[in-house]
């Protein structure tokens, strides 16, 4: 048993402090997530509760990068609790809950996940969504005792509101602190992959995956079809002080845009974080690709000018610089079009780039 989950173990055995909450006259406790311990957001003056961006990127970011923002992919929360039922309530910001290729579970669903007796995050309860203003017991009659849970919100929806309900009397407390070097988040900027389509669950699509494997802390900035390498992101994500950059955005790109952007927002992290490894990922492989020519062009032209403008970085010093190569990205039937991963795509996706960040995060861990 490692030391990190004995300091756990002790934490939780310790007596919890009651957090203000409010008990229904069915004899549940409800309290919001913002009292628990959040994950996955970047800036805490947001508009709207559970925003990606700061209120102040609006009229900034373009209008379709404002409102995507507005999604609430990534963000979770952790808790303790000891109740042997768990209950969960939320407020979705639109009424569309699915997409033709991506379930009502992902799109609009909370994903339950437990930290087992081993210290490794476990899958619990996903609850379908049917409506806007959802309400349902994620799980019951499971075997007592004091644990720390993670709740995902959902990818491609806004949350107005959240709460976690379990009954009267029992604990209900805000995840530990997480280790010292276990702190900083690894930030992913990129496209709808990153954003999550088309993952079944919340907690299915690769950057939770990375999240539970380094068991640290995800900022998701996926923007659905508009992950460009801008300087109006760009300026935001200079604010935060992740342990890696990992920026996907050749999906939205072509070769011609990487070649205007990328050495910009390379030298933009670099100015604010000098020191912060950068992740370049290549395009994922079209699953088609080997019979569609076009698409064969479009991913040679995007690989092609992210590798010279790498080149043209180290030339000038820049440093810190790593290459995901897009061939390895996915294999050939890991998608549910195409493009967009299945669960097992984002498995696959999850692999690759985990053996870039492994070497990266030791290092961080080690500072």
């Amino acid at each position: 048993m490692n030391h990190q989950f004995l300091v756990r173990l002790l934490w939780l055995l310790m007596v919890v402090s009651p957090l203000s909450s409010q008990d229904d006259d069915d004899g549940m406790q409800w309290i919001a997530l913002h009292d628990l311990t959040v994950e996955g957001q970047g800036w805490s003056d947001v508009e709207s509760p559970f925003d990606r961006l700061p209120a102040r990127a609006k009229g900034v970011v373009r209008g379709v990068v404002w409102a995507l923002s507005q999604d609430s992919a990534g963000i979770c929360a952790r808790f303790t609790t000891d109740a042997t039922e768990i209950h969960c309530r939320w407020g979705l910001r639109s009424s569309e809950l699915a997409m033709p290729h991506m379930p009502a579970t992902g799109v609009s669903g909370v994903d339950l996940f437990v930290r087992g007796s081993e210290g490794r995050w476990l899958w619990l309860a996903c609850p379908r969504p049917d409506k806007q203003e959802m309400e349902a017991t994620l799980i019951t009659d499971i075997d007592p005792g004091l644990r720390e849970y993670m709740l995902y919100l959902p990818l491609y929806n806004g949350v107005s509101h959240c709460e976690i309900g379990v009954p009267s009397g029992r604990k209900l407390a805000p995840g530990p602190d997480r280790p010292e070097g276990q702190r900083k988040p690894i930030l992913f900027y990129g496209t709808s992959i990153t954003h999550g389509a088309c993952a079944s669950r919340p907690g299915a699509c690769h950057t939770a995956l990375l999240g539970r494997r380094f068991d640290r802390p995800v900022i998701n900035l996926g923007l659905s079809g508009n992950g460009r390498m801008e300087a109006s992101v760009g300026q935001f994500l200079c604010e935060l002080d992740p342990a890696v950059f990992v920026v996907d955005c050749l999906p939205n790109m072509n070769g011609g845009m990487v070649t205007e952007r990328l050495e910009a927002l390379v030298h933009q992290l670099r100015k604010a974080r000098p020191l912060t490894p950068i992740l370049l990922v290549e395009d994922r492989t079209f699953g088609n690709a080997f019979l569609h020519p076009k698409r064969r062009l479009h991913h040679q032209a995007s690989r092609k000018a992210l590798r010279e403008g790498l080149e043209r970085l180290r030339g000038q010093g820049v440093k810190g610089l790593i290459l995901v190569e897009g061939a390895t990205l996915l294999v050939n039937g890991d998608t549910v079009d195409g493009s967009h991963p299945s669960d097992l795509g984002f498995v696959h996706q999850a692999e690759v780039l985990g053996a870039a960040l492994e070497p990266l995060l030791r290092t961080d861990k080690s500072r």
